[in-house]
């Protein structure tokens, strides 16, 4: 073998090497991953939401940022921001927020909408990784979300998806406490209810600002269960089922 090709080995070798190395370590971290997820869905099937008082409450209040409605026909995640609650009190320094890596051309009207570029979603975090990072932060609490099945839905193609499991932490959607004042409440948009709440409305159509209004909301009308004299969401639930 000559000096050329005893070269060219080596740096083909390298190149192996360095691909198993890589394929290793990403398939153990996907292995931790789907463990960490499997693993608080266990505490979440110990620790039942639907019994714990609800000024003990913890709940993730979220909100995301999308292209679109339909995560199945190629709608994506943009951004996802987040803020922790505990009965009625928001926990200002518990938020969480990232954009999400996107590479395609970016409509103008979403772009006008949520004030996000197409250069900070190129160069934001994967998917992948804001989504395990969201989970670290949420871990077992249940989430709260307004208009929650659109969050849910993309939730669940995300998780199947990027890990391979099933998502399945418990979403509230606010919409089920507005019935408590008025039962024949189906849908408002966040901006109306803030108005009926007197919340001021900061940052709309940014995750984090979207997700601390909704926290208010949640807040408030919380507030107004516990004021009728409902110690936990079952009671709550059980109620609104008579009514509908």
């Amino acid at each position: 073998m000559g000096m050329n090709d005893m070269i060219q080995f080596f740096r083909q070798m390298s190149g192996k090497l360095g691909s198993n190395i890589y394929a290793g370590v990403q398939g153990q971290t996907n292995k931790q991953n789907i463990s960490f997820i499997r693993q608080i869905q266990k505490e979440m099937k110990e620790n039942n939401c639907l019994e714990t008082p609800l000024h003990e409450l913890k709940v993730v209040v979220f909100d995301f940022e999308t292209t679109g409605f339909y995560p199945e026909k190629g709608d994506q995640v943009l951004s996802i921001g987040a803020i922790k609650m505990t009965g009625n009190q928001i926990i200002k320094t518990e938020t969480f927020y990232s954009l999400v890596n996107f590479t395609h051309p970016l409509s103008e009207k979403i772009s006008a909408l949520t004030k996000i570029t197409e250069d900070e979603l190129r160069s934001a975090p994967m998917a992948s990784d804001v989504l395990m990072e969201f989970f670290k932060f949420v871990k077992n609490d249940a989430l709260v979300a307004h208009h929650a099945k659109h969050e849910q839905s993309f939730l669940q193609k995300l998780t199947w998806d990027l890990l391979k499991t099933r998502f399945e932490h418990r979403i509230i959607d606010t919409s089920f406490l507005l019935r408590l004042s008025d039962p024949m409440i189906k849908s408002m948009a966040l901006e109306d209810i803030c108005h009926e709440c007197k919340i001021e409305i900061i940052n709309r159509h940014h995750a984090l600002g979207d997700a601390k209004m909704t926290a208010y909301v949640w807040g408030h009308y919380l507030e107004l269960a516990q004021s009728l004299g409902y110690k936990n969401l079952r009671e709550v639930y059980e109620y609104l089922a008579k009514i509908r």
